[in-house]
């Protein structure tokens, strides 16, 4: 029997390597992102297009490659970061493992333009599939152009595991925003089909989060700058009233890299522990400067997780930093047993400029020896107090005893063939319990209603229909509401746009990530509603939908929907309100069960009630 083990083509072998290190255009945006900043640029250009499955390109003005450099780069295991083992305990660079170039030549077609600032011309290399096509001189600027063209174009099968375009855009915006928000002073830019998403100057760290999530973030943040022997942070962190309901503007950087790491987030969230409900999550960006001898980063191809050699200490500093700041700035009640309180309940005087001096008015034309044309207010007054009152007719009918009628029966009807004793008559009369349940009667005992999870119920199945046969409704708002969006979440709202407008939703696009909303689903009633923080919220909804629950798009987008939408525990309702909502309910497929699986209705049985009482 012959031998059966052999050595990989390298082309072979760099395909199976670019599984792990370029999984879609957003891993090869942030492994060429990063290969920049690694050579000393001061301003960045990302360039995309169709989502970067048509083009990926960077263009940096950093110190450039030789001739051989420019060709070593594409083989595996080559760079110039390491040159022993020891060297990976003492990394501040971005890569360090030699791989991105081979994996992403391996799988599209890469043109690459490079020059030195010594040098006179550049180097032009044309690399496809992991085989050099060309190789010339070039006259080029100083830096860096590397442009990835077709990617996977030789793994289809790979291709069509891709989402569609707004999907993979925001994967790509997502890298761009970790990558800028590490590096501030530098200067990037992003455009997508022709269109500028980012121009950001180079600025400080504040200034960056700005400039990246919007003017309106100025005011959310609260500074964090914490210096030990172990680490030094730095940074913000967000205010408690602005938090959201998913996670994604949370970054942490390790000596400038991102990295996701649960147990250093849950240090931050417990330090909003009394500030947040439980589903909120707060905004923090957060810089943590540690020597690189006491972190391991080669733990992932996609260097996005560190191991620490004292993890519980870094853990406890985190926290305790973010919960002074949030005391510091009166987020969060504290003690100061240092102040006077002797003086705090004493009134302060106004100042000086607050104070009015008296005025006299006076009627010019007053004539005291003149006759009044009308009545003096009091003359009036006491004319009308004496004047005899006219005898109503039929006073006699006041006394007489009125028969009310009985109230209308109607039959309620569970779906629920277990419980057939809870079909039962009952009166159209419901009675709320601390404006959160509503209480009825019924022929086994008493039927429970949770207002909340019984509307969402109503308004989910509602909102399914109408995307299913796009027949939403719109009632048009008297003046048109602007959003503003942040680059990624614009880039989700376009991708659901048709699908919004079905709920009901007349919404369109008016500039640089800017909507305008004409008018709101008619499901919603006539009540006041802020039509910007609904469809923000929706936004909201609908990514934690998806990450949470892996749904899919029209689900997702009509249980976010609903749950933004319905009234809230501590409404109070009218009578013609609650017999509206039970009776929509029970029009319901599956009135017994909220959207999240939870009980909707339950029922208190006559033979529980009296067992409450014998004991």
């Amino acid at each position: 029997m012959s031998d059966i083990i052999q050595l990989l083509p390298d082309s072979v072998a760099n395909q199976i390597a670019a599984g792990e290190v370029v999984q879609r255009p957003a891993s090869a945006v942030k492994e060429l992102l990063e290969n920049a900043l690694d050579a000393g640029a001061d301003k960045i250009q990302l360039i995309i297009k169709d989502a970067g499955k048509a083009l990926i390109q960077v263009i940096d003005n950093g110190c450039g490659m030789s001739v051989t450099d420019a060709r070593m780069c594409f083989e595996r295991h080559a760079t110039s970061k390491v040159r022993k083992a020891d060297d990976l305990f003492a990394i501040r660079t971005m890569g360090f493992r030699g791989e991105a170039m081979a994996s992403i030549a391996a799988i599209a077609q890469v043109e690459m333009k490079t020059k030195r600032h010594e040098d006179e011309v550049g180097t032009l290399v044309e690399i496809e599939g992991s085989t050099i096509t060309k190789q010339e001189p070039i006259a080029t600027g100083n830096g860096t152009s590397i442009c990835v063209k077709n990617l996977f174009y030789n793994t289809p099968a790979r291709r069509n595991f891709l989402k569609s375009n707004p999907t993979e855009m925001r994967y790509i915006i997502d890298e761009f925003q970790r990558v800028a928000l590490a590096k501030p002073h530098i200067a990037f830019s992003l455009h997508h089909d022709g269109n500028e998403i980012y121009r950001l100057p180079a600025a400080t760290i504040k200034q960056r989060i700005v400039h990246l999530f919007g003017n309106n973030y100025n005011e959310r943040l609260i500074p964090v700058e914490e210096e030990t022997t172990i680490i030094n942070l730095k940074g913000y962190i967000g205010k408690p009233e602005f938090a959201k309901k998913t996670r994604g503007e949370q970054f942490f950087f390790v000596n400038d890299r991102f990295i996701k790491d649960n147990y250093l987030n849950h240090a931050v969230n417990k330090a909003y522990q009394e500030l947040l409900p439980d589903d909120n999550f707060p905004l923090y960006v957060l810089f943590i400067d540690i020597d690189p001898a006491k972190i391991d980063v080669n733990v992932h191809p996609t260097k996005t997780e560190i191991k620490y050699l004292d993890e519980k200490s870094i853990y406890a500093i985190i926290h305790s930093a973010v919960k002074r700041s949030l005391g510091r700035f009166n987020i969060s009640p504290t003690l100061d047993f240092n102040q006077e309180t002797a003086f705090s309940n004493m009134i302060t005087p106004k100042a000086p400029e607050d104070i009015v001096p008296p005025s006299i008015s006076f009627n010019p034309d007053f004539n005291p020896f003149g006759t009044p044309k009308t009545a003096s207010p009091k003359t009036t007054y006491f004319k009308e107090q004496y004047q005899p009152k006219e005898v109503s007719q039929n006073w006699g009918s006041l006394y007489e005893i009125t028969n009310y009628s009985q109230p209308e029966q109607t039959t309620i009807a569970l779906n629920d063939d277990k419980n057939d004793e809870l079909i039962a008559t009952t009166n159209k009369q419901y009675m709320q319990i601390h404006n959160r349940y509503i209480v009825s009667q019924i022929k086994s005992g008493v039927m429970v209603i949770d207002q909340q999870a019984a509307h969402e119920r109503i308004l989910y199945e509602r909102f399914l229909l109408h995307l299913e046969d796009r027949k939403g409704a719109s009632q048009q708002s008297l003046f048109p509401q602007t959003v503003n969006l942040n680059a990624s979440d614009f880039e989700l709202a376009k991708s659901l746009l048709d699908d919004i407008k079905s709920l009901g939703f007349d919404v369109r696009e008016f500039g640089k990530n800017t909507l305008i909303i004409d008018g709101i689903p008619v499901d919603l009633g006539s009540t006041n509603i802020n039509e910007t923080q609904l469809f923000e919220d929706l936004i909201e909804g609908f990514k934690n939908s998806q990450q949470e629950l892996k749904l899919n798009k029209r689900d997702a987008l009509a249980r976010s929907m609903a749950k933004n939408s319905a009234i809230k525990a501590g409404t109070a309702l009218s009578q013609q309100e609650m017999n509206n909502l039970i009776d929509e309910l029970f029009a319901c497929k599956t009135p017994n069960f909220s959207i999240n699986g939870k009980p909707a209705i339950q029922t208190i049985t006559l033979a529980e009630l009296a067992q409450k009482f014998e004991k």
